[in-house]
């Protein structure tokens, strides 16, 4: 009777503890040890789903595949082709019904599984029904990433079922606990880059930073009425600016190409035929150079982020205090985006220019010991460098201070 009492104590605490824990939110573990997380939206489905497939993402710079597939069998033949690739899969647990929690109990045992998947872009309506889903999953495995993607700024408050947006953010933070934020805004169009794009990041890294979580930003790689066809300059500006501003994780919308949409979806790195683009060369390239340089962004703080120019972007702020050891920044062009990162003992200046078409003649006035971080790591002394330098559209530099 002792030995009876005693296990049913220690069982009543045990689901206590557990209790305790889903009250809180989801602590947040990198799915991809020691790099940056780079996800391919939309990825390898059906006959695409292979082993060979999967290496084809890796060299490409993608660690994480994220397909629409919602079946049991499915699933695990898409964990089990990646196994050994490079690549893990964001399972669609969301997705599966009554399938759900069997699902998580599999995917919790496979080497593969990155994480799991709730739904795509809820309005504050749906909180409630997304944090009973968390739960669930929760309480099979609470150790593997949760994830879903939240809307742009573009969307009003009245369809948010917020006050605002940064309310919209805070809210979703606070009710639904995942522990992420992850979130879509596709600044590039064919009229050029959309006004809002910045405003939106401000308040995604603010919510973010308040909360103590990170955030895991976009970069629209498929043409789709009314985006154009991806192009290095359009890359390197969401991409940069998304890690100026301290994102955790870098995410590409689509990697193969939706087919049967009314979207007109075309020129995805991967096509109708399951065939290479050359927007897969232009993410390969630049997935290259962000992972080379991921030990600098990686766990980063954000010690201040502002912007240079004659106007700045709506939302935004002006960079007023820059760091001691440099004296100025100044460009001939429309301004540039400012960021100053500290990763563990050392502090970085990132300069990106938010000029989708145009280059401009970017001025670093650095003091003695500040250094160029080239591509790959490689470090060198600013003053090889002349102050002023031709930076490309949507490029970025960056110094070690």
């Amino acid at each position: 009777m002792k030995n009876l009492i005693s296990a049913l104590l220690t069982l009543l605490l045990a689901v206590g503890v557990q209790a305790q824990k889903l009250t809180e939110s989801h602590k947040y573990t990198n799915p991809t040890p020691g790099k940056l997380p780079i996800l391919a939206w939309f990825s390898l489905t059906g006959e695409q789903v292979s082993k060979e497939r999967y290496e084809e993402m890796a060299e490409a710079g993608f660690n994480i595949s994220f397909s629409h597939i919602a079946d049991y069998e499915e699933i695990c033949r898409s964990l089990d082709e990646a196994e050994g690739t490079g690549v893990k899969v964001l399972v669609m647990a969301g997705h599966t019904g009554e399938d759900m929690e069997r699902v998580v109990r599999m995917a919790k045992k496979h080497k593969s599984t990155a994480g799991y998947f709730l739904r795509d872009e809820p309005n504050a309506a749906g909180f409630a029904e997304l944090r009973e889903m968390a739960d669930k999953i929760r309480a099979i495995d609470d150790e593997k990433l949760l994830y879903l993607n939240l809307l742009p700024n573009l969307v009003a408050p009245v369809d948010l079922q917020t006050k605002s947006y940064a309310d919209y953010v805070a809210r979703f933070i606070k009710e639904v606990g995942l522990g992420l934020v992850s979130f879509d805004h596709y600044p590039v169009t064919d009229a050029g880059l959309r006004g809002e794009f910045y405003a939106n990041l401000e308040d995604i890294a603010r919510e973010s930073r308040l909360a103590g979580e990170p955030f895991w930003a976009f970069a629209l790689s498929t043409a789709h009425d009314p985006y154009p066809v991806a192009t290095r300059e359009s890359l390197r500006l969401q991409i940069f600016s998304n890690l100026a501003y301290g994102a955790q994780g870098i995410q590409y919308f689509t990697y193969t190409t939706p087919l049967g949409t009314i979207w007109n979806f075309h020129n995805a790195p991967i096509d109708e035929n399951s065939q290479r683009t050359e927007v897969y060369d232009l993410v390969k390239e630049l997935n290259a150079r962000v992972q080379g340089l991921s030990h600098i962004w990686l766990g980063a703080e954000v010690v201040a982020v502002g912007h240079t120019g004659e106007q700045i972007p709506m939302g935004t702020t002006r960079m007023e205090q820059l760091p001691k050891s440099i004296k100025g920044v100044s460009t001939d062009g429309e301004g540039v985006l400012l960021s100053h990162l500290r990763n563990g003992k050392k502090e970085y200046l990132m300069v990106v220019n938010r000029d989708l078409y145009n280059s401009q003649r970017v001025t670093v006035e650095c003091a003695d010991g500040v250094k160029r971080v080239l591509d790959g790591g490689v470090i060198v002394g600013a003053e090889k460098y002349s102050p002023s330098l031709n930076l490309a559209a949507g490029d970025m530099l960056l110094f070690e201070l």
